[in-house]
Order: C-alpha cells, then structure tokens, then sequence
C-alpha cells in the first residue's frame, strides 16, 4: 500500500501527541487573534501578485504528490471502522478532507501574515540560531517531498518495480525530479509557469478523471451529486480536528506544520494588496474547494470499485511529479536564498551539483527513516513558540498598530 511507509513513520508517544495538541491549540488562537487585531490591515509582500497568481502559487507550492497519491490508498483504512474505530464519527471522504483541507490551511495563514507583517519589523528569524532551524527545517521537509514521491511510485507504477531488488527505475524517476526542480529554482520566472501550470493539470485531471468515472457504466452523475454532500460531516464535526485522532492524524499534523514556516515565507512574497482578512478567506476557502473536489471523484471510484490501472495512473503520477517539482522548487529557492548558497554565488552548474547532492542524500536518509518528518514538525512548533515569546518580551517595538482590528471596520485609514 502506498501509504504504508507514512504509516509506518506515524507510531507516536503521549509527548508527541501533547507537542503537537499544544501547537494546534496555540496557532488556531493566533488565528482568532490575528483577524481580531488586524483584520483590515493592507498587506503587500516583496513580489505582490494578483489574486488569482497568488492563489495558484498557494495551492500548488503548499501541496505536494500526497494529495494526489494518498487517498486511494487511504479511504479503505477510514472506511475500516473495525479495525479503526477512531473513524467511525463520520465518512471517509469527510476524514480524508479533514487531514488536507480547510482548518489546517489556517497553520499557513499564521505564517503567511507573520512574514509579510510582522517578521520585517520583529526580524526574529534573522537571528543565528534561528535562522539556522528555520533552514534545516526548510531542506528537511524539501527531501520529505522527493522521499513521498517515491515512496508511492511502486503502487501506482507496480509494472515498472524491480522484484525483490533494488528500485532502480524509482529512484530515476525521483532523481530526475530532484534535478528538474534544482534547475527550475535558479530562474524566479519558472515560479509563475509552474504554479499556473501544475494548477492547470490538477484540475484537468478532476475533469479527466471524472469523465473517465461517467463513461463506464458503474457510475452515474447522480452519484457526484451524493458525494460532494458528505464533505459537509466534516464542518458538522470540525472540532474532532483541531486535536490528532490519533497517531496517524499526529502524524498529518506534524507535517503540515514541517510546512508552515516555509510555506509562510514564500508566499508572503506574493502577497498583492488585500487585507488580512481576504488573505485568510484566500488561504482556507479556495485551496479547500478544489480538494474537496478532486477527493469527491476519488471516492467515487472508491465506492465504485473502479480501476486506476493504465493511462490514469500515468497522468497522476505525472501531475503528482509537477507538484513535487513545483514545491521542491520554492523550498530550495527559499533556503539557497537564505544561506547565501545561490546561483549568483556559484554559478548555475555547481549550484545544481551541490542542491541536487544535498536533496537526493537526504531523500535517501528519510527513505531509510534516518530522519522522521516528525521531528522537523516539533521543531517548527518549538521555533513559533519562542517567537511568540519573543514578541512577548518586548525584544523590539510594537510590531504593528492596534488600530487595525477587525471589529473596528475602519473605512478610511490605513
């Protein structure tokens, strides 16, 4: 099963489930908190985009092969209430859309704001152990990515897997992917192009995929109609997950987390003119229509017993590797750019030589569960708490105004 490495990985202790409770709870109090204090206030980040390109460089820089890969894997284990009686309080398709969508997006909203508004006054992660975390965070969940990719290759690619050897076609497929992605970082004008683009292929594959599912004649339109309403048990129960259902949800959240600092610094850059609270309406309602979506026609072949076999395993496991190269593409701009390991610097063949090195070493070290996704994701809820406390002990002035509060809906200052 493709998932069973992550699964594998997820086998956490009390602390651990403490550490990541306590991390919830706090960014969705940063959230209340933001949107209280400075809802209205006019963000634009260094690059500032439209809303439409920001919205594209979101979704597709802060996703990677799992949203595409995973739930086939993942609905029969939700579905399995025997064994798994944790899922029982609604569907699979509501759970599948709990673990990517919608409340979790929130984790990058915090970020997104605090680097756009508050890090260029507080400037907390220019300090040198911080800043040195924050990069190590950054590469660690950047070799995560390529170590996902192909981790899932041999499920959807099975005819191409070596037996009991080594899988030398895989580790191609990912190494060329890492390559890619190194060579596309080293020019900002593939950041458009590939967001725009693999958005694009994500939603003609809903289409393709979909019409696939209503030619063959298990399934009907009706059946869509029946589906997309069982992703409403999700908000009916969106408190069951604010805090891990378990060890595998933990799991989840870690990683979203491992995401969130980096996730925040790199899209902060594209912020175009709009308030906080359009941000945060951005950041949770567009990038959590088009999953509920894609996840729907999943189910739906799910329900149905249909196959993915063939030309349908292709194109995801292709539109699956744009997005690998599309995320590996602004993790390693954003932390070449941080440490000063850039083109300029180097010159673009060592650049790709020594980047290409570093990623595929540490691929192979998660592949190996040298190092555990967990661990980067405990380290970033460790760097936001000591940055709140930070802020707390007035290293710096007021970061921003009080006047920028949401209740207040001033029309006529800024």
């Amino acid at each position: 099963m493709a998932t069973t490495t992550a699964r594998r990985a997820s086998k956490a202790g009390s602390d651990v489930l403490t550490l990541v409770s306590i991390g919830m709870l706090f960014f969705m109090a940063m959230v209340v908190f933001i949107l209280a204090r400075w809802g209205n206030l006019k963000l634009n980040g260094r690059y500032p985009v439209s809303t439409l390109t920001f919205v594209a460089i979101l979704f597709t820089s802060g996703l990677d092969v799992g949203l595409i890969m995973f739930p086939l894997t993942e609905f029969p284990v939700y579905a399995d209430i025997q064994k798994n009686s944790e899922y029982a309080f609604t569907n699979p398709l509501a759970i599948e859309f709990g673990f990517w969508g919608f409340l979790v997006w929130a984790i990058y909203f915090v970020t997104c704001f605090y680097f756009c508004a508050i890090e260029p006054k507080v400037k907390f992660f220019e300090i040198a152990l911080v800043k040195w975390s924050n990069n190590i965070v950054i590469i660690g969940t950047c070799a995560f990515t390529a170590h996902l990719l192909f981790a899932n290759l041999s499920w959807y690619l099975p005819e191409i897997a070596a037996g009991d050897g080594f899988p030398w076609y895989y580790a191609l497929i990912v190494g060329a992917t890492i390559l890619f992605s190194v060579y596309s970082s080293t020019d900002i004008k593939f950041v458009k192009i590939l967001s725009l683009s693999s958005g694009g292929l994500f939603f003609a594959l809903i289409i393709g995929l979909g019409s696939v599912a209503l030619l063959s004649d298990k399934v009907s339109a009706s059946d869509y109609l029946s589906t997309l309403p069982l992703l409403t048990n999700y908000f009916a129960h969106l408190d069951r997950f604010i805090l891990p259902i378990n060890d595998y949800h933990a799991f989840y959240l870690f990683w979203w987390f491992a995401w969130s600092i980096m996730i925040g610094q790199f899209t902060a850059r594209f912020v175009g003119n709009m308030s906080t609270l359009k941000l945060f309406l951005c950041m949770l309602i567009w990038p959590s229509l088009s999953i509920g979506l894609w996840f729907s026609v999943l189910y739906v072949f799910h329900l149905k017993g249909l196959q993915t076999t063939g030309f349908i395993n292709l194109a995801m496991v292709f539109v699956g590797i744009v997005f690998v190269i599309n995320s590996l593409d602004s993790l390693i701009r954003l932390y070449s750019d941080n440490l000063n390991l850039t083109v300029a610097r180097f010159g673009r063949y060592k650049y790709i030589g020594l980047h290409a090195f570093l990623m595929m070493l540490l691929t192979v070290l998660f592949s190996l569960q040298f190092i555990k996704i967990q661990w980067v994701g405990a380290l970033v809820i460790g760097i936001s708490l000591c940055c709140f406390v930070y802020i707390l002990l007035g290293k710096h002035q007021q970061p921003l105004p009080k006047t920028k509060a949401l209740v207040s809906m001033p029309s006529n200052r800024k």
